[in-house]
């Protein structure tokens, strides 16, 4: 099963330039909107068009999946909240549900692993994965399956007439892989990765340190071959979310980056389709530490940084309506000219 994406083409110059000469001549004073100018040119870029399209169909994708990790405490929750969660999301319950319709956008939920039943399981690998810091997380024709299925969901997406994108999570247990992914990515000590996920206390957190001390020596092993680092480090539902955001770019369809989970499988993604990350734009800075790695690897900066570690795609939601807003007044403010306004002197 080939993991090869075809060649990712740069969002449009032209048409990202054209947006920045549109906002010299809307009523108002050039760059006194600050970056949601930027964030306007870079949609207009994306699309090939200015002024750019407001957003039809945004939607939000949550990946799935339980982790051998946990058995090991790394968490404050047990495992059978995933599964929990999963039916929570389908039935509509959950912070993603109502952060997403607050913003626009609807939300699919794909179980890539969950070690139970759910309804949301058409796509599942695997139940859990191997415990990462003493054997692999996947066989390799199971990383390649999960990173196809991210494909695929991807393409089903745009094809449904998705036009812009998110990726969300949830696995108790997730941000350890995470973790151990952005170190060997990033070249970081283990101690510059570990966080708190889900609120652990202080001797969690050292069981978490250990545990992805000892996966990271594993993940290392792996080289510069990111199909063998998902094999070895992540999980059905990272190894899909790489391939989901790499198919992303392929499709030329903009993506909102969440947390420090997803932005793992980024990193991951990035090298899997290399200029994927210019179709990408960073929703929020998490408070996990191995999040500030990640987006100054791939040079983004946060829409929004409100303190989450949530993660189901929840701090991209919630900077969904500040991209939303950047792409309105570039196609529906008025031109001096429009509006019969004097420009500044001398222009």
């Amino acid at each position: 099963m080939s993991t090869e994406f075809p060649r990712v083409d740069t969002p449009s110059r032209a048409a990202e330039d054209a947006a920045l000469r549109r906002h010299a001549r809307l009523t108002k004073p050039l760059g006194s909107l600050g970056r949601l100018e930027a964030l306007g040119a870079w949609v207009a870029a994306c699309q090939d068009r200015c002024p750019p399209t407001p957003f039809a169909r945004a939607r939000v994708v949550v990946f799935a999946g339980d982790h051998g990790i946990a058995a090991s405490g790394v968490s404050a929750y047990p495992s059978e909240v995933t599964g929990q969660m999963v039916a929570n999301f389908v039935a509509g319950g959950a912070a993603i549900n109502v952060l997403a319709a607050a913003a626009g956008a609807t939300v699919r939920v794909v179980d890539m692993a969950v070690n139970a039943d759910t309804p949301v399981g058409d796509h599942k690998i695997r139940r859990s994965c191997g415990s990462i810091d003493r054997e692999d997380a996947l066989t390799d024709e199971e990383t390649r399956a999960a990173i196809a299925t991210g494909r695929a969901i991807a393409d089903e997406e745009v094809d449904g007439g998705a036009d812009l994108l998110i990726a969300g999570d949830m696995g108790i247990g997730n941000t350890t892989p995470a973790a151990v992914l952005i170190a060997a990515l990033t070249g970081a000590e283990p101690v510059a990765v570990v966080g708190r996920g889900t609120g652990i206390d202080d001797q969690t957190w050292m069981r978490k340190a250990v545990a992805i001390r000892d996966a990271l020596r594993r993940a290392r092993a792996a080289g510069g071959d990111p199909v063998a680092l998902l094999r070895t480090s992540a999980g059905a539902d990272l190894a899909a979310m790489a391939g989901f955001l790499a198919q992303a770019a392929v499709r030329k369809t903009p993506v909102i980056l969440d947390g420090v989970v997803v932005s793992a499988a980024a990193l991951v993604a990035e090298d899997l389709a290399p200029g994927a990350s210019k179709w990408w734009v960073a929703g929020h800075r998490s408070v996990e530490p191995a999040h500030a790695l990640v987006l100054e690897q791939l040079e983004l900066e946060p829409i929004v940084d409100l303190g989450m570690r949530l993660g189901e795609g929840s701090g991209a939601a919630v900077a969904l309506p500040v991209l939303t807003a950047a792409v309105r007044v570039l196609a529906e403010m008025a031109t001096f000219d429009e509006a019969g306004v004097s420009t500044a002197a001398g222009d």
